[in-house]
């Protein structure tokens, strides 16, 4: 059915990089929610009031809930899609996170407001008609539930939305609390215990937490969210596999909604190549990750001295000394200044969150360390505190 939909309603389905594509894919996707959810919420709710069931009343709000998500992920899809403009210079694409917030405050509310029914529903109890038809319902409900967490996964998978995952979760989810809502339809007529006030409740607070791993998946991308390991790795490898390149670090990615990337990093090069010649390689990275990876990738040049047997010396004998203090520490961008006196060794240290030392005592470590060797030795470290869970050292030799 997937398979089906997607070859009607969306031209060109392989291109997922290009917006229009990305916006039919999330307007599909919204479409099938709104139908596939008012229909079960109609369908429930008729059968949990005929036969006066909370849990079927509950699950059918929440099946309300889903629709009403589903059309604040199509409004959410519509409006991120719309271009750059001069108050909005990197897009609308965040619009689809806002809509996830909005989302989440909504299941969150009518969790809270499930609760209360259902608690009263436990504390007075009425009786639950049992019918066949409540069992067919459920369980068309299930499958339907079942197809529709597959079919949003496919597409959030496709497209990269964590929209679309967080939804098909949503209906993973939502198999669940159907079913238990059946098994206490089911014990209440084989064994007459009546579980529909707990069902109702369990259903409830199941909703509640839903709605707080949805606020807390759209909140971290506004916030702010660290990369995963996943792109910095595959963005340092690809910067890397370029012919002159030495090293790079200090990775930096700005995430202004899907398909939405910036970042910039510092790329080390032999410092006796053609001023040109390097240029003309970071203009290559820089254009091949736009094209390529739809990666708006800003690149710093640090020229690195290979030349001198010295610094190499040096550069690797101050990384081993860093290393003695944490495995998790890495220094780049290291320069060496002789005077008469004494010798100044010119780094930057990486430090990842979180780090044992603050800066100051880091920084007293690392001189102590220097001086247990050799006196003549004074270090001028600059702390850099990791913006990615990636760091690789150049040549630096």
């Amino acid at each position: 059915m997937t398979e089906f939909l997607v070859k009607h309603f969306i031209r060109d389905p392989e291109n997922t990089q290009d917006v229009a594509v990305r916006t039919a894919f999330g307007n599909l996707a919204g479409v099938v929610g709104i139908v596939c959810n008012a229909f079960l919420c109609v369908s429930k709710l008729l059968v949990g009031t005929i036969f006066g069931s909370i849990s079927i009343t509950a699950d059918a709000v929440n099946n309300l809930s889903d629709a009403s998500s589903s059309i604040i992920t199509l409004l959410g899809f519509k409006l991120s899609s719309r271009p750059a403009d001069e108050e909005h210079p990197y897009g609308h694409a965040r619009i689809e996170y806002l809509a996830g917030l909005c989302v989440s405050v909504m299941i969150l509310v009518i969790g809270v407001e499930l609760a209360r029914s259902s608690i009263d529903k436990i504390i007075h109890p009425t009786p639950v008609v049992f019918s066949w038809l409540t069992v067919f319902v459920l369980l068309l409900s299930i499958a339907v539930k079942l197809w529709m967490s597959l079919f949003n996964r496919t597409i959030g998978r496709k497209i990269g939305s964590s929209t679309l995952e967080a939804t098909a979760a949503d209906s993973r989810n939502d198999v669940i609390s159907t079913s238990a809502v059946l098994v206490a339809a089911l014990l209440a007529h084989f064994t007459n215990l009546s579980l529909d006030g707990w069902m109702g409740l369990a259903v409830a607070v199941f909703i509640f937490f839903s709605g707080l791993g949805v606020l807390r998946d759209t909140l971290n991308p506004l916030l702010g969210e660290a990369p995963s390991e996943e792109l910095t790795a595959y963005i340092a490898r690809k910067v890397l596999s370029y012919d002159g390149v030495l090293g790079t670090h200090d990775l930096m990615i700005h995430d202004y909604g899907p398909g939405r990337c910036f970042a910039s990093v510092h790329v080390e090069m032999d410092a006796k190549e053609d001023v040109m010649k390097s240029h003309d390689i970071i203009d290559n990275i820089e254009r091949d990750f736009h094209e390529q990876d739809n990666i708006h990738l800003v690149i710093h040049f640090d020229p690195i001295v290979t030349g001198d047997e010295a610094v190499g010396t040096m550069r690797n004998w101050m990384a081993e000394k860093i290393k003695s203090i944490s495995p998790e520490l890495s220094i780049h961008d290291f320069r060496m200044v002789q005077g008469r006196s004494h010798t100044n060794l010119i780094f930057d240290v990486v430090v990842p969150h979180g780090f044992t030392y603050s800066d100051q005592v880091l920084r007293q470590k690392i001189q102590q360390l220097v001086a247990d060797e050799e006196t003549r030795y004074y270090t001028v470290v600059t702390i850099d505190h990791s913006y990615a869970p990636f760091h690789t050292d150049g040549a630096g030799i």
